[in-house]
């Protein structure tokens, strides 16, 4: 049991709602939280490696058994939720944080080569749709996920507990060469849509109908939309039917709606 806040096993715990000091540390430390013992249990299945579990004590007994079913072997710091929410700066609602050391990331090309549906990311910067993006594409069945360089982490703990730990399902990497990438997946054989709004834009209803055997779908900002750059590599500029005077929807529901036209 710990019961002092300034005890050194819980440094990666600290400060965890300073955004800048997490950015900092973990690319350093290497690590990433996942917070609930069900989002814990899917980052274990999928092969991640724990660093340490922080736990309060009416949590620890189901923590214990993920373990056991896992496989997983780490320290498990116990601890009253007063000084969880002390040290990590928010209410731990499901009163177990993890620190997972980060998995290295795939070569793009090796991620994509035998996926038949794709979703690439660019400058989605808000976490709560990036995690909501990864829980569709879960859930609708897409093959893999490349994300931008300017993308929010996938792997930032709010877009962890938003996906219900389906990050760890779905494979996913950076895709540095930006916007190459999109211009790679065309010689792979993908038909590119990137979905913005423009005059020669075909319809979501169009762009599936037409029967591509692979297709990647792009995906971009909440405000500004795709850059220019992004709609130029692709192939094809498409775009979701609507109604009642709205022009787009959020970027989350726009890539179910859109996973789904084409699954």
């Amino acid at each position: 049991m710990i019961t002092d806040p300034t005890d050194p096993r819980l440094d990666d715990y600290r400060n965890l709602t300073d955004v800048a000091l997490r950015r900092k540390l973990e690319p350093e430390r290497g690590l990433y939280m996942a917070e609930g013992a069900k989002v814990i249990e899917r980052a274990l299945t999928a092969g991640h490696q724990p660093r340490s579990i922080l736990v309060s004590e009416k949590w620890e007994p189901g923590i214990r058994e993920v373990l056991e079913r896992t496989g997983a072997t780490t320290d498990v710091y116990v601890a009253p939720e007063s000084l969880l929410e002390n040290v990590t700066g928010y209410q731990v609602h499901r009163g177990a944080l993890a620190a997972m050391h980060r998995p290295a990331l795939t070569d793009p090309a090796d991620l994509v080569k035998n996926a038949r549906r794709v979703i690439v990311l660019e400058s989605i910067v808000d976490h709560t749709n990036v995690g909501a993006i990864f829980r569709s594409a879960a859930g609708i069945g897409a093959d893999a996920i490349l994300v931008a360089p300017t993308c929010a982490d996938p792997l930032y703990r709010r877009s962890v507990k938003v996906s219900m730990g389906t990050v760890f399902q779905v494979p996913w990497t950076r895709a540095e060469n930006w916007p190459g990438t999109l211009t790679d997946l065309r010689d792979q054989g993908f038909a590119v849509g990137a979905l913005a709004l423009s005059a020669d834009a075909v319809s979501l209803d169009e762009f599936a109908a037409a029967g591509h055997e692979r297709i990647a779908l792009v995906m971009g900002a909440e405000g500004d939309g795709l850059s220019r750059a992004a709609q130029q590599a692709a192939e094809r500029i498409v775009t979701i039917p609507m109604a009642g005077g709205v022009d787009s929807l959020n970027v989350a529901a726009a890539a179910a709606v859109a996973l789904w036209a084409v699954r």
